[in-house]
């Protein structure tokens, strides 16, 4: 049985175990970037010993392969700029990927305040051009729960919103 086929039975052997926990690491490095404790999951699962997952992920981190620090700024970058999640939702998910408090709070301090509110009033925007036949009422409680869901907080959510349906210019009454 090749050790690809191995889920969670131990690996003993101390150079098979070492060999299994690199490849991983190298196979799951290549899809993208991960964080250590990512990669320390991903090795518990293939059967890995603990100590030879922390020796390997050290030798990684020495060369510069695996940083918490880096993969954070990435990921808030890229998620705040593709799906335009909030600093709050974006450190949920930092804390769900295992990175640390303290270095999730260095790569959300590199936010611009002003863009996240800027992207809130895009997301709005993107989603009321869809919304034309629709009530006000409605499409208050519909966008703000969207905002929501990104992680906005209410005073903000409603604010973006209330802005937003102001400047829809007004229903041309029909003569």
């Amino acid at each position: 049985m090749g050790w690809a086929q191995r889920q969670v039975e131990e690996i003993t052997d101390l150079a098979e175990a070492e060999a299994v926990a690199k490849q991983v690491v190298y196979d799951r490095l290549a899809a993208s970037a991960r964080s250590r404790a990512d990669l320390e999951q991903s090795l518990a699962t293939k059967g890995v010993p603990a100590q030879v997952s922390a020796d390997v992920l050290d030798r990684f981190e020495q060369a510069g392969l695996v940083d918490d620090a880096e993969f954070a700024r990435s990921w808030v970058q890229q998620r705040q700029a593709g799906k335009g999640l909030s600093s709050r939702a974006l450190a949920q998910e930092l804390r769900r990927k295992g990175v640390d408090d303290e270095i999730a709070r260095e790569a959300l301090g590199d936010l611009d305040p002003d863009a996240e509110v800027q992207a809130a009033h895009l997301l709005v925007q993107r989603k009321l051009r869809s919304m034309s036949s629709l009530d006000d009422m409605v499409k208050t409680r519909r966008l703000v729960g969207m905002l929501a869901r990104k992680g906005y907080a209410p005073g903000l959510a409603f604010q973006v919103v209330r802005e937003e349906l102001g400047a829809q210019a007004p229903p041309r009454e029909s003569l």
